[in-house]
Order: C-alpha cells, then sequence, then structure tokens
C-alpha cells in the first residue's frame, strides 16, 4: 500500500474526480431533482455497485482484456452508447409535470419497485461504460508499488477505497439537487430541466460510441 501521503493524495484525487460532472452525476442529479434525495442516493448507491463490478472485473484481468481487444471494448462500448442514448431520448419525450406534482412524484419513487428501477438505472450506466474499466486499469496502479507482491489484491483495496470515498460525494450532489427542487424557480423549470438532462445523456452516448478502442497495452 502507498505510505501516508500517498494515500492522502489518491483520496484527493479521487474525490475531485468525482466532483467531476460525467454520466454518473447526471444521473444522480436528475433523479434527485425529480424524485427527491432519497431517489438521488439510491442512484448514487446503484453507480457505486457498477464501479465494484468494474474494480474486482480489473482485479481478474477482464478489464485488462477490455484494454487491449479492440473487439471486447467496441461490443462493450456501443451497448453503453445504446443504454446512455436510450436514456437520452426518454428524457427528452418524459411529460411535463406541474410543480404541484413534484412532491407526488417523490412520494412514488419511494416504493419499492421505483427505488430498485434507479438503483438498476445507475448500475448499468456504470457498468456498461468501458471507459470506467479503463480509468481503474489506468489510475489505482499509480499508486501501487513497483515491487508489491500481490499487486491484485492492493488493486482491490484502493479500488474499493477509491468507491467508497465517491459515496458522500454522491450523497452531497443528491442533496444539492434536492435542495434545488425545491426552489419555485427550478420548479417551474424542471420540464426544461429534464429536455438538458436528455441532451446532454444523448451527448455522452454519441462520445462513447465514437471513442476509438485504446491503443496501449496494459503492462508494457
Amino acid at each position: 500500500m502507498p505510505d501516508l501521503p500517498h494515500l492522502l493524495a489518491f483520496i484527493a484525487a479521487g474525490w475531485l474526480l468525482n466532483l467531476t460532472p460525467g454520466p454518473d452525476v447526471l444521473y444522480v442529479v436528475t433523479n434527485s431533482l425529480r424524485c427527491g434525495v432519497r431517489a438521488g442516493i439510491v442512484a448514487g448507491l446503484g453507480i457505486t455497485a457498477g464501479c465494484f463490478v468494474h474494480i474486482f472485473a480489473a482485479a481478474v484481468g477482464v478489464g485488462t482484456l477490455m484494454a487491449t481487444s479492440a473487439a471486447a471494448f467496441t461490443v462493450l462500448k456501443y451497448i453503453g452508447a445504446a443504454y446512455l442514448l436510450y436514456l437520452g431520448v426518454r428524457m427528452l419525450l418524459s411529460r411535463a409535470a406541474p410543480p404541484a406534482d413534484l412532491d407526488k412524484a417523490a412520494a412514488d419513487a419511494g416504493g419499492e419497485r421505483s427505488l430498485k428501477a434507479i438503483f438498476f438505472g445507475g448500475f448499468w450506466t456504470n457498468v456498461l461504460n468501458p471507459k470506467v474499466a479503463l480509468f481503474f486499469l489506468a489510475f489505482v496502479p499509480q499508486f501501487i508499488a513497483p515491487g508489491a507482491d500481490n499487486k491484485a489484491l492492493y488493486f482491490v483495496l484502493l479500488g474499493v477505497l477509491f468507491n467508497l470515498n465517491a459515496i458522500p460525494v454522491n450523497v452531497g450532489w443528491a442533496l444539492a439537487a434536492g435542495w434545488m427542487a425545491h426552489r419555485s424557480a427550478v420548479q417551474k423549470g424542471m420540464h426544461w430541466l429534464d429536455r438538458a438532462a436528455g441532451v446532454l445523456f444523448i451527448g455522452f452516448g454519441l462520445k462513447l460510441a465514437f471513442t476509438d478502442a485504446p491503443a496501449f497495452r496494459v503492462g508494457r
């Protein structure tokens, strides 16, 4: 494991990276705006669960396969892009809810089925994005000593630490969006916020679809 200064640098870098807006942050914020803080937190937990898949997959070599096989990267890339495009189009076509119905929407999202759908939406948003796997392969090994006896174990430990550190960031995004949702100006513009979020998801999907397979080889 890295020494304390490097460990603190790892934590700080992880927080900064998790604060950067992207599909995961957008998913948390939109669910919190539409359905309340609880839904936003559940969305974040779904994303966290998806990250665990990438962490353990990278540790056993699946992530390396994704980085070195253009075919494997392309298949997952197009599946992930299609899912992001689906989310974006669904938001663009969603019907506007009057401000008075926003509290009802939040209450409805408290149901087990709705929260389950939000959780798995976040899970698949993350799992189907091969760029997340490549991020872990590129970022985490920088903090593992070259002479470490069990690099896979250290990779998992640092990956889990990175993932757990992301939880308070996601909760913060959910709380901020939930607070904004109760402002009258935000409530009146919720329909347009959905449209804006839909456009952003479509943009993320198109960006992923046109991402080239990585040219590097892990371990060189």
